[in-house]
């Protein structure tokens, strides 16, 4: 017991001694050791690398779940060293409402047909999206939460024990300073009246006291200096880690990056084969008001869809004897020639085909054993295949 307390008052002294240093140096009172400029710069980095990737990982984790109850389950989750339920997507959610809504409303009814459909895709972009969550969990951010738990927190407590060997470095170099001070003094300004024996003998006697003094000092910074030096050194080594870190952090955000090239693939892909079966229901409907998606931008579909690898649409291939069918020999039919409005633009594939312009009014009809996805159109002297789902049909 008696040597806890002596310890613990020994802890006590070293605590106030550095806060009395620390204090004075801040208000300019005390000197203080300064650093390298390359072991500064160092320190700049590593604090920059720490500061990124906290506010990557953080925006991280809204991109994968954008909802914040959800994150401050799993977080505690984490922290209770408990496995993370299995949480439905939303896309698998609104397939299952999808898939009750058809079951309920009737699936043999086109819209019935169309919710069964749609919920399938949704069902395969929620299992999609629950694969991406699960690979960029693992290969990006369970890596940057390890530098953060781990290595940062090395770096973080070795720099504080560096602090205070700098502190008590200080200390050291102020003790020595204030003992040759008052040695000096005590060494020129001795008293040798005869007349006062008893201040000449004090004035040596703390001259002696005061040389024990600066003795003690030089041998305390000698040993400051060394721990100073070796912390310095192990703290510069592991700063000199984070280069390594950048590394590491490089090739898992080039595995992110592949596993969210991978997820918009198969999102592309699973959306493709939806629009593909839509376009094969005879209850499709023909015409709207309004464009069920309108374009972005005045950039045609057919022009924007260009700029990614597309696979060949079911509309866009003709029946065998179609394909020989020569559209200037055919006259339209003595009734059913309808009015439409084209939605957006369309580029024509081949000689085929029409060219459409959004906003124009063309003359459509259908010939038998026509494709149900394409008619006629007619434009003054010009005609050609058109798709349906670009017209709405006025008349």
């Amino acid at each position: 017991m008696d040597f806890n307390m002596k310890k613990l008052a020994s802890d006590a002294g070293i605590f106030f001694t550095r806060a009395v240093q620390f204090t004075e140096e801040k208000f300019g009172q005390a000197e203080k050791t300064e650093l390298d400029a390359n072991f500064e710069n160092l320190l700049a980095r590593a604090d920059s690398t720490k500061n990124w990737t906290e506010k990557i990982l953080r925006q991280t984790e809204v991109l994968l779940q954008p909802n914040p109850s959800a994150r401050v389950e799993e977080f505690l989750y984490e922290k209770l060293d408990r496995k993370v339920p299995s949480r439905v997507t939303n896309g698998e959610l609104l397939a299952q409402y999808m898939a009750e809504a058809a079951s309920e409303l009737g699936p043999t009814t086109p819209y019935g047909k169309t919710l069964i459909k749609v919920s399938e895709a949704e069902k395969r972009l929620g299992a999609a999206e629950r694969d991406f969550i699960h690979a960029a969990s693992i290969n990006f951010l369970t890596p940057l939460r390890n530098f953060l738990e781990g290595d940062w927190k090395t770096i973080s407590k070795e720099r504080r024990l560096l602090q205070n060997r700098r502190l008590d470095l200080d200390v050291c170099k102020a003790r020595l300073k204030k003992a040759k001070a008052a040695e000096a003094k005590a060494a020129t300004v001795p008293d040798f009246q005869e007349t006062r024996p008893r201040n000449y003998i004090l004035s040596a006697s703390a001259s002696a006291l005061w040389n024990d003094e600066v003795d003690k000092s030089e041998q305390e910074l000698r040993v400051a200096q060394t721990e100073f030096d070796r912390q310095a050194e192990v703290t510069r080594l592991l700063l000199e880690g984070i280069s390594s870190t950048h590394v590491n952090h490089l090739r898992c955000l080039q595995e992110f990056v592949e596993s969210q090239t991978t997820y918009y693939a198969q999102c592309y892909r699973h959306m493709l084969d939806l629009q593909k079966q839509l376009g094969r229901f005879p209850g499709t409907f023909v015409g709207t008001t309004e464009p069920a998606s309108p374009p972005l931008s005045s950039t045609s579909p057919t022009t924007a869809a260009a700029t990614m690898p597309m696979e060949p649409s079911v509309a866009g291939s003709a029946p065998p004897g179609e394909a020989a069918l020569c559209l200037e020999e055919v006259a339209p039919p003595a009734s059913g020639t309808r009015k439409a409005r084209v939605l957006y633009d369309y580029e024509a594939a081949d000689s085929s085909e029409l060219a459409l312009l959004a906003d124009e009014l063309i003359t459509v009809y259908s010939l038998p054993g026509m494709d149900p996805d394409w008619l006629i159109g007619e434009r003054g002297n010009k005609k050609g295949k058109v798709p349906v789902t670009y017209l709405e049909l006025l008349s």
